[in-house]
């Protein structure tokens, strides 16, 4: 029996996403959370899909072995253990793979030594990734461990787009320019929004707007990025939850002399303290709405701010583009947020993009157009699925050996 399951995980600073797939039809057959790694009061959510219900830990798990390891005695309770023979691959979200690391990666030493040596321009995520995959050898040692990069979509932008316009030896020295993130999410909904507008992805051009807690845009010309909106770190680009997005880089240099705040306080600041909740104090789209509809001045000012930004990034990647076949949606606010679809997309007839107020109010988990039928860029809601991407390119990496 050939082996078909897949196990992806998405191992964040104190937290382990993790979800079972069987490629053999895409099906889901657990998914589950550890949360609040290293504190007191841990938690681990786990559901089998194919019954049996929800069920939940508490209590502490000190670390990323005590985790993965609990998440393992779960999975092993339902008979869809670590040691399965159905178990093909382990998938693992990883955000930064710089210029080397480009492509879906068998991991080895050497390739954890390079994502280790890119902690300077993650220090949030690939540690966390890092410890996730060490783990995951420790406990099925003889499995294949994959690593599927955020930047890695964004691998394709041409250097024009990729470079900052500051002096070269030291950007090279210091590995500084636009890697982009949320690149598994761009990939997978750029096809899929070709598969819904009729075509091949090399066919069509996009506008990808990934709205969640963090956001970005990309501009995709047949299948490849052309440019997208975070750079560095996910700190540029749209405004964000927490983060400022783009900014004027002397407010930096401002912040430091005028207000005494060091490197570190200004980069709590940009990075947690800024963006929406920064704005109003709230950073969850549902409540600045409610807000709004009460008459609240600073809910709607945030939700101004966050619109014109977008806005902003849908006339340059139409510029970028040159023509444009869809503008996208997706992620947790762009899937569920009608008002902000349809204030991104207001005033901007004269591009040929419009949506229908009866089809953009319409919910729905399916790929779906909300564009009227005479528009000539046609609006699209696609749902991201970055853990079956991440299962898609790790099976298929495998099964080509």
């Amino acid at each position: 029996m050939t082996p078909t399951r897949v196990l992806v995980l998405n191992s964040g600073s104190s937290s382990v996403k993790y979800q079972l797939i069987d490629m053999a039809d895409r099906s889901r057959l657990a998914v589950g959370l550890a949360e609040r790694i290293g504190e007191e009061t841990s938690a681990l959510h786990h559901e089998p899909l194919a019954g049996g219900g929800k069920r939940e830990r508490h209590g502490r798990l000190a670390d990323h072995d005590a985790a993965l390891e609990a998440i393992a005695e779960e999975l092993a309770a339902d008979g869809m253990g670590l040691d399965s023979p159905e178990l093909a691959v382990i998938g693992h979200r990883v955000v930064h793979g710089g210029l080397k690391l480009t492509v879906p990666t068998l991991v080895d030493d050497a390739v954890l030594k390079e994502i280790e040596r890119l902690i300077p321009v993650a220090p949030l995520h690939n540690p966390a990734n890092v410890t996730g995959i060490r783990t995951a050898q420790r406990l099925r040692p003889d499995l294949p461990q994959v690593a599927v990069f955020d930047t890695a979509f964004h691998s394709a932008m041409p250097e024009h787009a990729a470079r900052y316009a500051i002096d070269v030896e030291t950007a090279d020295a210091h590995r500084v320019r636009r890697y982009g993130f949320h690149g598994t999410s761009h990939a997978y909904v750029s096809r899929k929004a070709a598969e819904l507008l009729g075509k091949d992805a090399s066919e069509v051009n996009l506008i990808v707007l990934h709205l969640g807690n963090g956001a970005s845009a990309s501009a995709v010309r047949g299948g490849r990025c052309e440019d997208t909106s975070m750079g560095l770190t996910p700190l540029e680009g749209l405004v964000m939850g927490t983060r400022s997005g783009d900014i004027d880089p002397a407010v930096v240099f401002h912040l430091g002399r005028v207000a005494g705040m060091s490197m570190d306080e200004v980069d709590e600041l940009l990075n947690k303290r800024s963006g929406l909740l920064g704005l109003c104090g709230d950073n969850d789209m549902r409540q600045i709405r409610r807000r709004m509809a009460e008459g609240d001045a600073a809910a709607r000012l945030a939700f101004d701010i966050y619109i014109h930004r977008l806005k902003k990034y849908i006339g340059a990647y139409y510029a970028v583009l040159g023509t444009v076949d869809a503008v996208v949606f997706t992620a947790g606010v762009g899937e569920n947020s009608a008002p902000v679809r349809e204030a991104a997309v207001a005033g901007l007839k004269e591009l040929g993009l419009a949506v229908d107020g009866e089809l953009n109010a319409a919910g729905g988990k399916e790929a779906r157009l909300i564009s009227p039928s005479y528009a000539r860029v046609k609006v699209a809601v696609v749902p991201t699925d970055e853990e079956l991407e991440i299962a898609e390119q790790s099976y298929a990496l495998v099964a080509s050996r």
